[in-house]
């Protein structure tokens, strides 16, 4: 019997081209979508696994946050670190034109147009997060440093207390 190839996604491509090392990670792609299942698929400390929003500001610009699955994303917090007066989640049906990904399954690498990116500060305090590898059913683990440096992306106090 041959042996599956793992099969890499636009996201793996990406890391590997910029020299950005990271592990692959898979999980049932048929269950739970939310964030803090997936974690517990792949036995990873959900403050340590991230999920990937996108929203628009009052400008009409759009912006990208990577907060913890567990977290909620605080509307206000996330406006002034991008100084917008008001930022809004996108519709879903929105998702996949805007960034060439489904829901449960968008990386904040690889969207069809880079937005500027704003990760939780907690990914600073470990050695590597997980962040979807642009479908569901897989994640990469990585340097937080080193998805800061490949987005340049910034760090803030984005989440719901």
């Amino acid at each position: 019997m041959a042996k599956k190839k793992e099969e890499k996604t636009n996201v793996m491509r990406i890391l590997e081209q910029h020299g950005v090392a990271y592990t692959a990670h898979t999980y049932p792609a048929d269950g739970p979508v939310d964030g803090v299942s997936v974690a517990g698929c792949l036995g990873q400390d959900p403050e340590q696994v991230f999920k990937t929003l996108v929203t628009r500001g009052a400008s009409g610009s759009y912006y990208v946050f990577d907060i913890p699955v567990a977290e909620n994303l605080d509307l206000k917090k996330a406006a002034k670190a991008v100084g917008e007066k008001s930022i809004a989640m996108i519709a879903q049906k929105e998702l996949l034109p805007l960034t060439g990904y489904i829901h449960g399954g968008c990386s904040p690498v690889g969207m069809k147009k880079q937005f500027p990116t704003v990760i939780h500060e907690t990914a600073e305090l470990f050695d590597t997060i997980c962040v979807s590898a642009g479908k569901i059913g897989a994640q990469v683990e990585l340097a937080p440093q080193a998805l800061v440096e490949l987005l340049g992306a910034e760090t803030a106090d984005i989440v719901v207390e």
